[in-house]
């Protein structure tokens, strides 16, 4: 059973962390450990018809974002690793700077000290300089930024196409197949 973190910060685009959640709740080997931030409450309610409530449901095991004595404060508990679905400027700074006060920090500074997969989503645009050094910085100490831009080579018809392509990405950085894929791969011209 692989256990992988989920964080959700307050950044736009928290549909994405709701659809990762949807999709691991029918993958059986896989436990989904979710931490949201109380910005990331916000913006689920500015930009979906979901509940809170609703959203833990998806989850195997939620976690309050204050609470950074939970299991997945500590690298003694084993995780697959954790992607951060969207990721806010501040949430990457936060990362970047070790700055921990919170679980979601937390969390992810765990998973890169124990050398496990941080897939930051960083959802923010224009970026000046320094949103752009701050990704550099993040990637010098292990994270992978894999911002949720969209492909357009599987022709997606939906705003669900362009959410499913980039959901599938992101459990692909964690090698967790899906019995059948969210969009259709690039097979080459």
């Amino acid at each position: 059973m692989k256990r992988l973190i989920i964080g959700i910060s307050g950044a736009s685009g928290a549909i994405y962390g709701v659809r990762l959640l949807q999709v691991l709740r029918d993958v059986v080997d896989v436990e989904t450990h979710l931490v949201m931030s109380a910005a990331a409450r916000q913006t689920l309610a500015l930009e979906t018809d979901l509940s809170v409530r609703e959203v833990q449901a998806l989850a195997n095991v939620n976690h309050d974002a204050r609470d950074i004595a939970a299991s997945i404060s500590s690298g003694s508990f084993q995780t697959a690793g954790m992607v951060i679905l969207p990721c806010s400027i501040k949430t990457l700074s936060g990362i970047v700077h070790s700055y921990t006060d919170g679980l979601l920090t937390r969390a992810a500074d765990v998973v890169l000290k124990e050398r496990r997969p941080l897939v930051l989503c960083v959802r923010e645009t224009p970026l000046h300089l320094g949103h752009l050094r701050l990704m550099t910085q993040a990637a010098e100490i292990g994270a992978v930024i894999m911002p949720p831009v969209p492909a357009f080579y599987h022709r997606p018809q939906t705003l669900d196409d362009v959410i499913n392509q980039t959901v599938n990405r992101v459990l692909d950085q964690f090698d967790i197949a899906l019995p059948h894929d969210l969009f259709t791969r690039w097979q080459g011209a």
